[in-house]
């Protein structure tokens, strides 16, 4: 019980990236063990069938109509386990990255419509290039990769000097582990699973320009922000009135304070820069991750 008590802990107070990962392996989960359910029944081939046109999201228009809510399942689906294992591992690992410049709801809508996007250029090629309309029928995209995609651009375009150490390579910037990425992504639409990597590029092409507008200041993800976070109110919860008798800052108290916190931020990002996201304590993690909560 213990193991699960701190998955529920995790759960309810981690932050946006951690509820992320932790809903894709347990739909994970979930699904495997109704196969193997299926398998001991004996009728695993028709959960299979059942299980892969009610969550995948298939190439074909037709089907598509009929199961329109796909082009979201899809992408908190995945095929086996080294799928999964790879593309949460890039969504931990460059998911950090991310929090350290951007904020959470930028996270989520970065995720979800690097996958929209990532999904509708894979129907486009799909439906009006004749090389892959011979696959069109019983092709199917899973797998969050166009969204993961998504992110890595998003931040590579944001940071591309971010410093980060890969294992026996050594400190590679952002912008090469993007741009490697991107080059075996448009070598490997030839294979088998071109599919799939048609809709990396799209993931990739929705976070490069989010990432090009943030520098310049404006945000193109704001308006499905704005309406994926929107509660109706009947469903918002009521907030509780905390009376709090406090001194008003002065202009000079709260100018100041901004300073200081800005120093703190300042003293953080070149620590990073020398010697990586992982040399900070949790204290200084803790405070960049509140500074950059905009919420």
């Amino acid at each position: 019980m213990g193991i699960i008590d701190d998955i529920k802990y995790n759960i309810r107070i981690g932050n946006v990236l951690m509820r992320l990962i932790y809903l894709n392996v347990g739909l994970f989960i979930l699904v495997n063990l109704l196969s193997l359910l299926a398998s001991i029944f004996g009728f695993k081939e028709t959960w299979d069938l059942w299980s892969t046109r009610l969550l995948y999201m298939p190439s074909n228009l037709h089907e598509l109509i009929t199961h329109p809510w796909t082009i979201v399942t899809y992408m908190f689906m995945h095929a086996d386990i080294w799928h999964i294992l790879f593309n949460m591992l890039w969504l931990y690992w460059l998911g950090q990255i991310f929090l350290i410049y951007l904020n959470s709801r930028q996270l989520i809508t970065v995720y979800l419509m690097g996958g929209l996007v990532g999904g509708a250029i894979y129907l486009l090629l799909y439906n009006l290039f004749p090389s892959f309309q011979f696959f069109q029928y019983g092709s199917y995209l899973v797998g969050a990769s166009a969204s993961v995609m998504a992110i890595v651009f998003a931040i590579a375009t944001v940071a591309p000097e971010y410093v980060v150490h890969l294992f026996l390579i050594g400190p590679v910037r952002l912008k090469y582990i993007a741009l490697f990425t991107l080059i075996i992504d448009l070598i490997s639409i030839q294979s088998t699973n071109a599919g799939g990597h048609i809709a990396h590029l799209g993931g990739a092409m929705l976070g490069y320009f989010f990432g090009l507008k943030i520098r310049k200041g404006s945000d193109i993800t704001s308006w499905f922000s704005n309406i994926f976070f929107k509660k109706p109110v009947f469903f918002r919860r009521r907030k509780k009135i905390n009376l709090m008798y406090r001194r008003p800052l002065s202009d000079y108290e709260y100018n100041q304070q901004k300073v200081e916190i800005q120093k703190e931020i300042d003293r953080i990002l070149d620590k990073i820069a020398q010697s990586g996201y992982d040399s900070l304590t949790k204290k200084e993690k803790d405070f960049l991750f509140r500074a950059g909560k905009k919420e």
